[in-house]
């Protein structure tokens, strides 16, 4: 389109100069009347309209021809079998990532060789610098893809024994833009959770996850409507309602996506008293920038380029490595910065 459109353009005007000038010329010299060049104008132009409109035709169908295509390879696409596989149990069991590799792309790596335990009941944070591949650590774990190699276990069985429906109902997911349905904040709190949930178990899930203040002050309490993707709450009441909402679901793996830093300190400070409340006996794993979420972990990995470079305890990778200090250090100065704003 950006090439016909002005190519037939400059074409007609070529015609029109060239039909008017040599015409004038005829119609000068006595062989054509003024009429007749005046006719050869309105043929001229009655023609290249429809020329016009053809070009218009075939950029439409290469767009057709390329939405087509697209098209025919998502319905082509193998659908995921939600049911198929055993039913899991949980039993207490770890949960083991070995040797794990991956990329979007096979000659482009995103995980490397990455290998962890992750025992039943603790914390496991996992950080690092951006685009380290910890995002498609978590996809791997909700298994949105499989691994290229290796593989994650739950005790000594691979994940992908168990049927998706199964093993995903295991997982509570909690990211850093908490995603909100147009609804009520009960509908909100209710949603994928796949059994009838009593008033009394909704304002005690809402008030473990300090959610149930706020709700209290709204015109229709929980009957409130919350507006498009949650506009009408803030930031910090969102992440409440979603942290709200997986505590009904009671999952026993618990994943925690930077989920409280796009918050202002304050709100951060009462989504985390939550969050701790959400974590209690649960297998969890977190992504975090945050120094406050990370400290409290039973085990850290560090994720360096999709490889992992140190493990351990956040007093054990503050002797032992180099990078993981120095991203405790940055934290530590803009704490340090912050404080000394609010003491001026």
């Amino acid at each position: 389109m950006a090439w016909i459109s002005p190519l037939i353009s400059v074409v007609m005007m070529m015609l029109l100069v060239v039909v008017i000038g040599y015409g004038g010329m005829q119609v000068s010299s006595g062989a054509l009347t003024a009429g007749e060049l005046v006719a050869f104008i309105l043929y001229l132009i009655q023609i290249v309209m429809p020329m016009t409109q053809l070009t218009t035709f075939f950029t439409q169908l290469q767009k057709a021809k390329g939405a087509t295509e697209r098209i025919m390879e998502t319905l082509d696409a193998e659908e995921e079998s939600f049911d198929a596989g055993k039913e899991v149990k949980y039993d207490n069991r770890p949960v083991k990532i070995e040797s794990l590799s991956f990329g979007y792309k096979e000659d482009e790596p995103v995980l490397k060789n990455v290998s962890f335990r992750m025992e039943p009941g603790t914390v496991t944070a996992v950080v690092g610098p951006s685009g380290g591949g910890k995002t498609t650590l978590f996809s791997m774990l909700e298994r949105f893809y499989l691994p290229q190699q290796g593989e994650i276990l739950l005790g000594d069985e691979p994940i992908d024994r168990f049927s998706l429906r199964s093993w995903r109902s295991l997982i509570g997911y909690v990211s850093q833009d908490s995603p909100m349905i147009a609804g009520t904040i009960r509908e909100n709190l209710c949603y994928g959770v796949e059994r009838t949930v009593s008033d009394a178990e909704l304002r005690q899930a809402a008030a473990m996850a300090y959610a149930d203040g706020f709700i209290a002050e709204l015109p229709n309490g929980y009957d409130t409507d919350v507006g498009e993707r949650g506009v009408k709450l803030s930031g910090g009441q969102r992440q409440r309602i979603a942290i709200a909402r997986a505590l009904l679901r009671d999952p026993k793996i618990l994943m925690l996506d930077e989920a409280t830093s796009s918050l202002d300190s304050r709100s951060e400070h009462v989504v985390q008293q939550a969050l701790n409340n959400l974590m209690a006996g649960r297998t969890t794993i977190v992504i975090a920038h945050r120094l406050s979420t990370v400290v409290g972990a039973d085990q850290i990995i560090f994720v360096e380029k999709g490889t992992v470079t140190g493990r351990g305890t956040h007093e054990e990778l503050l002797k032992d490595h180099e990078m993981y200090r120095e991203f405790a250090a940055q934290q530590l100065q803009i704490a340090e910065g912050l404080l000394e704003e609010a003491r001026d």
